[in-house]
């Protein structure tokens, strides 16, 4: 495959790239054509991992970007795992240099839970 550029650049969530796919997959099962390794691949992976719906995922990182401390990488890092401990939730912010207190910690993960 030749990609001759970028045409435009956008962040998605896992759950958006998992909707998208499905429907890659039920274009090319329609129009009878073959489906790749690589795409088969992609879309098993999207349906493990994908743990909320794009509706639900798309309104938790509008949420999680009006906090403070949290950049949109780790708003759509948050959503594509969906943490559901303290733990967790601080291996995504490892990197960073700053940390959260447990009052913050908290809240994201409360976020995260009522959009599960």
């Amino acid at each position: 495959m030749n990609v001759k550029g970028i045409v435009a650049e956008e962040r998605i969530t896992l759950a958006e790239v998992k909707e998208t796919l499905l429907a890659v997959e039920a274009s090319r099962v329609k129009s009878g054509s073959e489906l790749p390794y690589e795409l088969r691949r992609s879309i098993e992976h999207a349906n493990q991992l994908a743990k909320t719906s794009p509706d639900n995922a798309r309104a938790l990182v509008e949420l999680l970007l009006k906090l403070e401390k949290i950049k949109p990488d780790i708003a759509y890092r948050i959503v594509n795992l969906m943490p559901r401990t303290r733990d967790e939730l601080r291996s995504i912010y490892a990197k960073e240099r700053f940390t959260l207190s447990g009052e913050e910690l908290d809240e994201i993960i409360e976020l995260v839970i009522t959009h599960y």
